[in-house]
């Protein structure tokens, strides 16, 4: 079982940055691909970021962007403090929405019906 507790939303003018921090709970953290989500207003949640297992090595293999996202936003995460990490740069109004952190066992994926634990949500609001 995995707990996961995001932080570190707010409110920022657009072309700002905000970093947003998953804290994860289990002692098999490495072994868990980790995403994050988002979900606007009477949108459906859709993929930002997914970040694969360590497997012990603290850093992640592989990582996947969004396309809206790639060249913007950073993910990475420590399995020594079990967090992962998303800095978002040059934020835009369409960012705004629920940030979501989500862990799956095994492979990463870009589904959010394929990852088994969330976080409550953080909110990101980008003012023009």
């Amino acid at each position: 079982q995995v707990q996961l507790v995001e932080s570190g939303g707010g409110l920022v003018q657009a072309g700002g940055s905000l970093r947003l921090s998953c804290a994860a709970s289990g002692r098999t953290f490495s072994i868990y691909a980790m995403g994050w989500f988002r979900q606007a207003p009477g949108k459906e949640r859709e993929f930002v970021a997914a970040i694969s297992g360590s497997g012990g090595s603290g850093s992640g293999g592989n990582i996947y962007y969004a396309g809206a996202v790639k060249g913007r936003f950073t993910i990475s995460r420590d399995d020594a403090k079990n967090t992962v990490d998303l800095q978002m740069n040059n934020l835009k109004p369409e960012d705004t929405a629920i940030y979501y952190c989500a862990g799956r066992p095994g492979l990463l994926h870009t589904t959010a019906g394929e990852y088994n634990y969330w976080g409550q949500g953080t909110q990101v609001t980008v003012s023009s």
